[in-house]
């Protein structure tokens, strides 16, 4: 009778702990989940809004894009470039009225114009398709300006800090905080469930056997 009783106990004790263990599976796969969608979302598509590679003065908006396609044939990039090398810069003008205004382009070594090295200068002219592009251009590590202006009516002044080769320690944070955040809780959630008495009378009652 007492061995059919304590056999009852140890199963009703197996089912608690299995339970347990399945809701705390549970939770970690949804929040893993959701630390995954965080992170496509934030390589994925995103509103033109918060691109960071917009830049908008009153109602109007302009792109810019980086190419290396003897790095990354298919990659493009914005302010933040990988490697040095030869380096294809776009400029979309997003609003057709720019389109109807003279814009001009200006690529330098630095930060301040004033003692820098000119590495592209286009004068202003009309892009009635919208679409500015430069020559290829060596560009080494560092960091460089570019500056967009169109001549409207007020002129319109849009500015690009590009880093070449250079860690951007405050993305590489904004990147990893998320899923280490995430980790602690599941591991802070495997902790109290191992540490709690009935999870270890449970491992005990096993090791008995």
């Amino acid at each position: 009778m007492i061995k059919h009783e304590f056999k009852k106990q140890l199963k009703t004790g197996d089912f608690v702990v299995v339970r347990q263990v399945t809701r705390v599976s549970i939770a970690v796969v949804f929040l893993a989940s959701m630390l995954y969608s965080a992170v496509v979302a934030a390589h994925g598509r995103v509103e033109m809004e918060d691109d960071i590679c917009m830049r908008q003065v009153g109602e109007n908006m302009i792109h810019l894009s980086a190419y290396q396609p003897q790095n990354d044939i298919e990659g493009h990039y914005c302010t933040n470039i990988p490697l040095a090398g030869e380096t294809l810069l776009v400029v979309d003008l997003v609003d057709p009225a720019m389109r109807e205004m003279p814009v001009g382009l200006k690529v330098f070594k630095g930060q301040n114009e004033e003692d820098s090295e000119i590495i592209t200068n286009l004068q202003p002219t009309y892009y009635h398709d919208g679409v500015i592009s430069t020559k290829s251009a060596l560009l080494d590590k560092g960091i460089y300006s570019v500056f967009v202006t169109a001549e409207g009516m007020p002129p319109l002044h849009y500015r690009y800090q590009l880093r070449v080769e250079m860690v951007n320690w405050g993305n590489v944070f904004r990147a990893t905080i998320g899923p280490v955040i995430g980790l602690s809780i599941i591991l802070f959630i495997l902790y109290k469930l191992f540490r709690s008495k009935r999870m270890r009378n449970w491992l005990a009652s096993r090791r008995a056997n």
